[in-house]
């Protein structure tokens, strides 16, 4: 690759007049020295050193995005239609502002600290971190940091944190279904960790304004531990006839259980209503569409980006706590039960 010395020196210029005009220095360069210059940067397709330019200005341009998975439960994390979307969404706002975006996943958070911890990053956004994983992070790395999705200690929610409101969401679905008639509704999720207690922490608030009993017994667990993960929907299946809806803590498992039931001769919404969270595309292309509760995925990714680029730039957002609202989807997965039922 050609170097500015030789573009000079073809030039019959000064390197410094050479560099002046690529990283745009140019109120004592004469216009026509400016033209010749860049003309000669376009034959010879001449590509700028980033990384040495970044070196020279004490910064990589470079933000780390770090995400803990659920031991167990993805083979691919990025399969999953909300994070990827998530994903999408945080490097084209990286991008706009700038930087280059690397990312690291894995459902260990040692081994992501072992990483993180040697990249030379202006800044990280971590996602899915819980109880004190994020100041174990920052005892290795002193640049900002920004959580998307983290439910920390309270003695450690001590970082910018962009989130949702999942237990009123969940509350307003669980509404919804129980105007709908429906008083025997199941919550399934592969945890009660995290988001997803949030969320069922919504699910129990509505029952109980309706004076509906809340049970351990109607919290339905899809194992992903298991060898055979398709024994945990075998298990949901059959408890199908117990109720007249259930509640997914996600569009990716709603989706699941409705082929599922749907494989088992137990159709959708006819003989049990399904319900999720998030409105990706995988409740919008299945049948019957999937009525879910909506979160704005693509703010929260930019949000996160903005508040962290703002702390590299030396404000202190560290107490920054937002909650983006939501909102129900009414599809055709949750039908009114007549008065008989």
């Amino acid at each position: 690759m050609i170097t500015i010395k030789e573009i000079a020196l073809k030039l019959g210029m000064s390197t410094t007049t050479v560099s002046n005009v690529i990283h745009g220095k140019t109120k004592e360069v004469s216009p026509e020295t400016i033209a010749k210059v860049e003309e000669m940067l376009r034959e010879c397709e001449y590509v700028p050193n980033i990384n040495a330019r970044n070196l020279a200005r004490n910064k990589s341009r470079i933000i780390g995005l770090a995400m803990k998975t659920k031991y167990g439960r993805y083979s691919n994390f990025i399969k999953d239609p909300f994070v990827s979307e998530l994903l999408g969404a945080i490097e084209i706002e990286i991008r706009k502002k700038g930087y280059f975006m690397m990312l690291y996943i894995s459902d260990e958070i040692e081994e992501i600290l072992q990483q993180v911890s040697s990249w030379n990053a202006d800044g990280l956004i971590l996602l899915g971190m819980q109880g004190d994983d994020a100041v174990r992070m920052q005892e290795k790395y002193r640049n900002p940091i920004v959580c998307i999705d983290s439910y920390f200690l309270p003695e450690f929610d001590q970082f910018a944190n962009v989130g949702l409101e999942d237990e009123q969401g969940t509350c307003e679905m669980i509404r919804y279904m129980i105007q709908c008639g429906h008083r025997k509704i199941a919550f399934i999720a592969d945890n009660r960790i995290g988001v997803d207690l949030i969320r069922y922490e919504g699910y129990c608030k509505a029952l109980r304004e309706a004076e509906i009993p809340v049970s351990d017994r109607d919290f339905l667990q899809i194992n992903q531990e298991e060898k055979q993960p398709g024994k945990s929907l075998e298990r949901i299946c059959r408890k199908a006839p117990q109720y007249s809806a259930f509640f997914c803590a996600s569009d990716y498992y709603a989706v699941t259980i409705m082929n599922a039931l749907i494989n088992n001769g137990i159709r959708v919404p006819q003989d049990i209503s399904v319900a999720g969270f998030d409105d990706n595309l995988l409740g919008r292309i299945c049948r019957p569409m999937l009525t879910t509760v909506h979160q704005d995925v693509e703010k929260k990714g930019s949000l996160a980006v903005d508040i962290l680029i703002r702390e590299i730039g030396g404000e202190d957002l560290s107490k920054t706590r937002i909650l983006l609202p939501t909102e129900l989807v009414i599809r055709d997965s949750v039908k009114t039960m007549n008065i008989l039922q």
